[in-house]
């Protein structure tokens, strides 16, 4: 895993929203201890591979993303499937941990409790969601690329399901579709999203853009 410095030195040089540093540091904290990764609807995000994760298995269920990540190398293996068919291709406790980023709030309410129960079968340590919180109307950007938003998740639904839920991205009031801060100047805006974050939103997270859900299996 990736020293929390050489992560934050990585992302700069990237010129990331800072609100998004955040978040990857989050990510990297909820995975500590976790050696396997099963990375499910990864997409084209290099987010395991930016946190040095020791071993990843993608899973992609939209052919242009997973030919992408195929090319570029975004995971040590990758696996073509629909993400509601986890069982059928893998094994109970075959991952560390299993991670859905930005990908629970593109399936029906139905469709996502069968995820989070999918995800922590296969999950020996730990089970871990970032979605927007509640729910974030968005349209597809293209007419099958899966991206339209079907539901919403709450924090204390969340926590109900036995997860500590933290809040990221700042308050939602900043950001729009697919994350992006809505107002003008953009680096005006997103220092106040990543000052608000560290100061308030963390703890605060029913009102937050997004949030980051994680269960530890283990206890």
């Amino acid at each position: 895993m990736r020293s929390r410095i050489g992560l934050i030195c990585l992302l700069l040089k990237k010129k990331h929203d800072p609100s998004q540093i955040l978040v990857k540091l989050a990510i990297r904290d909820a995975l500590e201890g976790c050696e396997s990764v099963l990375d499910i609807g990864c997409g084209t995000a290099p987010t395991m591979r930016e946190l040095a994760v020791t071993r990843t298995v993608g899973v992609e269920g939209y052919r242009p993303f997973f030919e992408q990540a195929q090319k570029e190398k975004l995971q040590d293996e990758l696996v073509e499937c629909d993400v509601r068919e986890l069982d059928k291709h893998f094994q109970p406790k075959q991952f560390d941990a299993c991670v859905a980023l930005d990908l629970i709030e593109h399936l029906t309410k139905a469709d996502g409790l069968e995820l989070i129960r999918s995800m922590e079968n296969i999950a020996k340590k730990r089970s871990i969601f970032f979605t927007p919180s509640g729910f974030l109307p968005q349209r597809n950007a293209a007419n099958d690329d899966l991206q339209a938003h079907f539901s919403g998740w709450e924090p204390e639904e969340m926590q109900k399901l036995g997860y500590k839920v933290i809040g990221l991205l700042g308050p939602k009031r900043l950001r729009g579709e697919y994350h992006m801060l809505k107002n003008r100047p953009l680096p005006f805006w997103a220092l106040v999203s990543f000052a608000s974050q560290l100061l308030w939103s963390k703890s605060h997270p029913e009102q937050a853009a997004a949030i980051l859900c994680v269960k530890d299996l283990g206890k």
